[in-house]
């Protein structure tokens, strides 16, 4: 990623403009009085913008990733009132905004790219939210952290890690005693107790395992989870992730195959299971 420090200043420098109106919807809608210019072309050289979407006076953040259909899947199966939460790969914060509707107690960010942490600040100098705190950090720093969340969310991570299981105690580790974690992962169908190991799934090195929903279970339960709910299954499609002008690079059409039907390596194409678990 590219060298922050200018990007840094450049937000450093922001002037703080007028707010009249944030609407916490499908869109972070913030209204006020803005140098729309100088909104734009600060937005532009803090790319590539993969959740979202955003919206700062006229300017139209579209990010990769309509975000607001992940979370409107979720929101129906949470509550959040005067609870610690804790969004581990929180990228720029778009869900942690989005939590604020439910009144959370506090939400605490966690994600080690310091360019989604330049995005977040960004926005978070319109929202102005003294509920959110952002820390450089990953999930191995979750066991130590010096709170315990009531509800941790690690969305789109797991099959990044090379130990899920291990990365499930630490989710547990970072729960408070009543506590739940709300996970989302790639899963490939079937009954068996197994997992895909690509060396590479739709042009991505670090995916490591791709369960089935039976395995994902066992892994719960190896992590020490007493409960296990499965909250909803969902294809993910090109009306949910797709190329925008505000990333670089490809998106999902360019990693799948012409029929959609599999990736381009020839594996199933993603389908993601969203899991309560409980301690």
């Amino acid at each position: 990623f590219k060298n922050i420090a200018p990007l840094k200043e450049i937000l450093d420098n922001l002037p703080q403009f007028e707010i009249k109106n944030i609407e916490f919807g499908n869109s972070i809608k913030i209204e006020g009085e803005f140098d729309n210019k100088l909104i734009y072309e600060t937005a532009k050289k803090l790319m590539p913008w993969r959740k979202g979407p955003f919206q700062i006076g006229d300017i139209f953040i579209d990010s990769e990733w309509q975000s607001f259909i992940k979370y409107n899947l979720l929101q129906k199966h949470i509550d959040l009132t005067d609870k610690l939460v804790a969004d581990v790969g929180c990228n720029n914060g778009y869900y942690m905004f989005r939590m604020l509707t439910q009144n959370p107690k506090m939400v605490v960010g966690f994600d080690p790219m310091a360019i989604f942490k330049i995005q977040f600040d960004f926005i978070n100098h319109f929202v102005r939210s003294d509920k959110i705190i952002y820390e450089l950090l990953g999930v191995e720093h979750i066991p130590m952290y010096e709170k315990k969340f009531d509800t941790i969310f690690c969305l789109g991570v797991l099959y990044h890690r090379s130990d899920p299981i291990s990365m499930l105690k630490q989710l547990k580790q970072g729960l408070s005693s009543n506590g739940e974690a709300i996970i989302d992962t790639f899963i490939i169908e079937g009954d068996d107790e197994i997992a895909l190991t690509p060396k590479r799934y739709a042009k991505m090195r670090n995916v490591y395992f791709i369960p089935t929903i039976k395995a994902l279970q066992n892994w719960a339960e190896i992590a020490k989870f007493k409960d296990f709910e499965l909250l909803e299954v969902k294809a993910t499609d090109t009306k949910e992730q797709r190329k925008t002008e505000w990333i670089d690079g490809e998106s999902l059409n360019n990693f799948l195959n012409e029929d959609g039907s599999k990736t381009i390596e020839g594996y199933p194409p993603p389908i993601r299971a969203y899991v309560r678990l409980k301690v």
